[in-house]
Parts: structure tokens; C-alpha cells; sequence
């Protein structure tokens, strides 16, 4: 996988996240926060086209074992995973954790990664 994991989905926005909220929380991860793009830019006075919610999700016991190894690893943390439309589609993805901490020199954390990964994909395919 590349950096950029991404899916579409014929469910609406609002069902598309309710849809991935559900399903990560069966898998451990809590929605910390969201923000739709399309809302702040038109805010700031801002004209944005489609729908482009960013979501910071977080499994607390992973988070907190990958911190305790490397402090910096916080900088990438907690997970973003983004719902958008374009074009009458609904698209649900993430940045890959994998990538991410492969870029922290000397990190043993590769296998703790893919797990998250591994949890993350299969809540965006149950959520389609």
C-alpha cells in the first residue's frame, strides 16, 4: 500500500461515517475529532466544491505502547482517515500507519503498525 488508501462507497456522506464510526469502535478506535474542510473554508469566506471530512481516530492501548517506544511517533498520531465526495461519490480512506512510522529511523514498531492498519482497512471495507 501506498500512503493513500481509499475506497468508494455508494452511502451518503452522513452514512458513510456513521457507518465507519460503528465499525472502528468494534475494533477498538474512538473518532478523537472531525473537521469538514468545506465547512471551515466557507467560514473563512473560502469557496471548497465537495465534502472533505478529516477524522483523527485512536485505539488508546496502541497509541500509548507506540508513544512508550518513540515519543516523536506522536507527531503522526492519532490516525487521520478522511470521508469525501467528488463527483456524486462518497470515498472513505486513510494514510497507512505502515508508511507513516516506517519513516521514524530505528523503529521497532513496524509489526504494531501493521495491526493498525490491518484493523483500520478492514473498518472502512465493513463500511462500504
Amino acid at each position: 500500500m501506498g500512503l493513500v488508501y481509499e475506497k468508494s462507497t455508494n452511502k451518503s456522506l452522513t452514512e458513510a461515517i456513521s457507518s465507519l464510526e460503528s465499525n472502528l469502535k468494534e475494533s477498538g478506535f474512538g473518532i478523537l475529532w472531525q473537521l469538514n474542510f468545506k465547512d471551515k473554508l466557507q467560514e473563512k469566506g473560502l469557496e471548497f466544491k465537495n465534502d472533505f471530512v478529516v477524522l483523527e481516530v485512536c485505539n488508546p492501548k496502541q497509541a500509548k505502547e507506540v508513544l512508550e517506544e518513540n515519543i516523536h511517533i506522536g507527531y503522526v498520531l492519532p490516525c487521520k482517515m478522511v470521508v469525501r465526495r467528488e463527483d456524486d461519490k462518497t470515498y472513505i480512506g486513510m494514510t497507512s500507519p505502515e508508511v507513516l512510522i516506517g519513516l521514524f529511523e530505528g523503529s521497532d514498531l513496524k509489526e504494531v503498525a501493521k495491526k493498525v492498519e490491518e484493523s483500520l482497512k478492514n473498518s472502512i471495507e465493513a463500511s462500504l
